[in-house]
């Protein structure tokens, strides 16, 4: 399964090539890469990989950081980050975005092998990204902040006898799967959990924006936990 997705690595890494060697002109022109004189790169460009498994965390974050603060050093073109993760910290996620958004080098994405995810802090990070990529059956989304140590869910109310199922006692109408109106993902039940959601979907918004990726869909990974595949 590895080698099979290794191989379609290499296939696509003629086109990321390519791609990158933009968004290298696009950072080359920031005042962060103006700061540091690129080296020579003796023998050709290379690439450095850089794995991210299971959750993000501080010791992740604080490697990918300095992994992309050495990459001009050590003659990198780019650097691959393969992921393959549930999710993880906030803070350590935004430090890592901070660093690509900061990085003269370009980094690419790469949701590999198959069946692997980029849940949650995941999608923020290839979204954050200068190129990104998926292999074949991998999915990201599921964006919608979650509260580290956050209590049980509130028991449902009781459906009353005589309320027809999928409607709200409240007002007779037709409810979705998720509990909210339907066709609308449900709102958040407190004011911190809101204020939580609408932070990350302007985070997410921006960097789609940044990126050229569609807006829209990022909002929706975060306020209603979509995917995609």
């Amino acid at each position: 399964m590895r080698s099979r997705s290794r191989r379609w690595l290499s296939a696509w890494l003629g086109l990321v090539w390519s791609v990158a060697g933009a968004a290298h002109a696009m950072a080359a022109e920031s005042p962060q890469a103006s700061e540091q004189a690129q080296p020579e790169r003796p023998g050709g460009a290379k690439a450095l990989v850089f794995p991210v498994r299971d959750a993000i965390g501080p010791a992740t974050s604080d490697y990918f950081v300095r992994t992309l603060k050495s990459a001009p050093e050590r003659g990198a073109a780019l650097v691959i980050v393969e992921m393959d993760t549930p999710g993880g910290l906030d803070t350590a996620m935004r430090d890592m975005i901070q660093a690509v958004l900061a990085s003269p080098v370009p980094v690419v994405t790469y949701v590999s092998p198959a069946g692997a995810r980029a849940a949650s802090a995941g999608t923020y990070l290839m979204y954050a990204s200068h190129v990104a990529a998926m292999a074949p059956a991998t999915n990201l989304g599921a964006a919608t902040p979650v509260p580290v140590g956050g209590g049980a869910e509130p028991p449902a109310s009781p459906q009353p006898a005589d309320e027809p199922e999928g409607t709200s006692p409240q007002d007779g109408k037709e409810k979705s799967p998720q509990g909210g109106p339907s066709g609308k993902p449900p709102e958040p039940a407190s004011s911190a959990e809101r204020k939580a959601v609408n932070d990350a979907v302007a985070y997410i918004r921006g960097l789609a924006e940044l990126r050229g990726r569609n807006a829209d869909w990022a909002e929706a990974a975060v306020r209603s936990g979509a995917s995609l595949s």
